[in-house]
């Protein structure tokens, strides 16, 4: 997996305030019960599920839902949805710019992530991500035919994979171009893949006022920790939009660059239209 090391519009962990670092513990306290409760009562559920239906999640994703939305709520982080997630058989893909588009784009759909393998290492968000059912790939050569066959049985059981094709973080303020090999698996002969949709999910962060631009991206070589304390310490957050937009019919392609293409046009297009206007509004008022 490759790492973005293209913007310098960033901001270290410094000059949080007294206040800030109180709002840093006070949400801590409610995020900690939310997110390691949510995460007991999957492990517990999916023992039930496991059994009965064995790669089918008929419960466990709702709890998903629940936890992000409210995580979201402490955070104070607003979230604007446009579109509705498709119901067709297939996947959702999304530009990457933040660990929390995790959050935002569990929180609006019933997902399965697909994330390089160094995630489920992770403290915490490895536990996370392996409990909600992520799928964890290493991009490369000699994995990719058992991944590709990965995709194809989790698509058969009727998961709507969620793929960051630009394979790596961003500042939240473009759209890198899309690696097309996540998409072979979606090009199968077997019958069980074939009329699959795939819906481009659009992502804009907007910061928080006074802040720079790029104040949710999370790239390059940023620590996690800091990143998520300076996130935690803002009183008045900017705002996170989520355009579903249409869903495209794999079929309808001649191949996986093709799509790849149009799918990455159709997010970039979403994303620098909703910043565009957000950068007029302010013009407009003065």
């Amino acid at each position: 997996m490759n790492t973005w090391y293209g913007s310098e519009d960033s901001e270290a962990l410094t000059g949080i305030s007294f206040a800030g670092w109180w709002l840093v513990a006070v949400r801590l306290l409610g995020l900690a019960p939310i997110v390691l409760g949510g995460l007991l009562l999957s492990v517990l559920i999916r023992g039930l599920e496991r059994p009965v239906f064995g790669q089918n999640r008929p419960l466990t994703p709702y709890i998903t839902v629940a936890v992000c939305r409210f995580a979201l709520r402490i955070i104070g982080l607003p979230c604007r949805v446009t579109g509705r997630p498709m119901r067709s058989p297939g996947a959702f893909v999304a530009n990457h710019s933040s660990w929390l588009d995790i959050f935002v784009l569990n929180s609006c759909a019933r997902v399965y992530f697909v994330s390089k393998a160094e995630v489920s290492a992770w403290p915490l968000i490895g536990w996370l991500a392996r409990a909600t059912g992520t799928v964890f790939i290493r991009r490369s050569r000699q994995d990719a035919a058992q991944q590709t066959e990965m995709f194809r049985a989790r698509l058969q059981n009727g998961h709507r994979l969620m793929f960051f094709p630009e394979g790596t973080s961003t500042d939240g303020l473009r759209v890198l171009p899309f690696k097309s090999s996540l998409f072979e698996a979606f090009f199968a002969s077997d019958d069980a893949c074939t009329d699959l949709w795939i819906q481009p999910v659009s992502v804009a962060f907007f910061a928080p006022p006074e802040r720079p631009a790029a104040f949710y991206g999370w790239w390059g070589d940023m620590e996690f920790g800091t990143h998520f304390i300076k996130t935690l310490s803002v009183w008045r957050h900017g705002r996170v939009e989520l355009c579903f937009n249409a869903p495209r019919r794999v079929a309808d392609f001649s191949s996986r660059k093709d799509l790849a293409g149009t799918l990455e046009a159709d997010i970039r297009n979403t994303q620098e239209r909703a910043l565009s206007l957000a950068r007029a509004a302010p013009a407009a008022r003065e």
